[in-house]
């Protein structure tokens, strides 16, 4: 979103799914998890929440789809390091799945072109 569109419709940004709207408890809340659970998070270096002027976390959308990943996966008895390893291997491969797709689409398109 352009910094104009901001100014114009400040509610627009809570669109955006990488805005840091939601405080710790919020989030903690929406999540279903102690506040602990993000701390740890946090600290690992799995999430990097903004911080407000005054040093509190805020999260983003974004950020919580991340987190409910990553505790899916802990529930499920993974240590913090394979969670970490197995989100990061899934969106690798959603990202290559998309480059596939993008690339037959180009194939299909060509073929259609040449006939």
């Amino acid at each position: 979103m352009s910094a104009d569109a901001a100014d114009t419709d400040p509610l627009g940004r809570l669109d955006d799914p990488d805005y840091p709207a939601l405080t710790m408890s919020q989030a903690a809340e929406l999540l279903g998890v102690q506040a602990a659970f993000l701390r740890s998070l946090d600290s690992s270096g799995v999430l990097r929440p903004h911080r407000s002027a005054g040093g509190h976390r805020r999260y983003s959308r974004q950020q919580l789809a991340l987190a409910a990943r990553m505790r899916g996966l802990l529930d499920d008895g993974h240590s913090l390091a394979s969670a970490e390893t197995i989100v990061g291997l899934q969106d690798q491969l959603a990202d290559a799945r998309a480059d596939a797709a993008a690339l037959r689409s180009d194939v299909d398109r060509l073929r259609g072109d040449g006939r």
